[in-house]
């Protein structure tokens, strides 16, 4: 069976492109799809040739978030979730949809947590679960024809869901992501672009090259400095005083210095700077 996860490898590996490539069913994510992501996220994270990402979905939508014609008990891979066993043999349904809501959580959560930055090139609708996924990366691009929205509350269901309510507050704010996540209203890429939410609208056919672009922008540093950059900005966004973020970055900048980096750094500076 064919993946309905694709990866392109750019500039010696260096870049990884990662396409949702499931366009007839809007880029949906049902338990293969998920179990495929949280197999190249794991081969991303361990190989240090790869230096960013780029994620995108194929055709006219990003991601319509978790397959609705998939059952909860579809979303079931031993590769993907140690309690594939028990999800299996249980008999309470809360028991099979808390085992499908964390197989997909902890993909976006592996997106955060990965080493390398994830750009999203969101190149269509990304609602719900697929709006999740453009949070959890950590810049977002999007095409002028993108839209956002946390739109379970219209179901019946809460619009906290998959890390929306820990990502969307603080790129946002708090307030204009309550009004988002009461609401449930559908926004376009323009008003994601003015709140802060995305990097930049891309008219026409370059969303990717240009997420692509930023990526080899990023790629041209240090990887353990780039690694350390995304790690401890994102701790840091979480730290409960000014003393908490000094002390985690000065522990982070110590070990950046004995990498041999800074040196070599430094000994090109002074070549550059050197009579011609």
């Amino acid at each position: 069976m064919s993946s309905a996860i694709t990866v392109e490898r750019l500039d010696g590996g260096a870049i990884a492109v990662l396409t949702i490539d499931r366009p007839r069913r809007g880029n949906a994510l049902d338990s293969q799809t998920l179990a495929a992501l949280h197999r190249t996220l794991d081969s991303i994270n361990g190989d240090p040739a790869v230096r960013a990402v780029v994620v995108t979905g194929n055709g006219t939508v990003f991601c319509a978030g978790a397959d609705i014609k998939a059952a909860a008990e579809d979303f079931t891979d031993t590769d993907a979730t140690p309690h594939a066993s028990l999800q299996a043999r249980a008999a309470a349904p809360v028991v099979v949809t808390m085992a499908a809501q964390e197989l997909m959580a902890s993909a976006f959560e592996k997106i955060h947590r990965l080493r390398q930055p994830v750009i999203a090139a969101v190149n269509g609708a990304a609602v719900g679960g697929g709006f999740a996924l453009a949070l959890a990366c950590d810049i977002r691009y999007a095409s002028a024809n993108a839209s956002f929205g946390a739109v379970f509350i219209r179901y019946g269901v809460s619009a906290c869901d998959m890390g929306t309510s820990y990502h969307l507050p603080r790129l946002v704010g708090a307030s204009r992501a309550a009004e988002l996540m009461l609401t449930g209203r559908v926004f376009d890429a323009a008003e994601a672009a003015a709140i802060g939410l995305v990097l930049e609208v891309v008219d026409g056919e370059g969303l990717v090259e240009r997420a692509i672009d930023k990526a080899r922008e990023i790629a041209g540093h240090p990887p353990f400095a780039v690694w350390m950059t995304k790690e401890t900005m994102w701790q840091n966004v979480d730290a409960p005083s000014l003393r908490h973020a000094l002390d985690v970055e000065n522990r982070t900048q110590v070990m950046c210095t004995c990498t041999g980096d800074l040196a070599d750094a430094f000994a090109a500076f002074r070549a550059d700077d050197g009579p011609s």
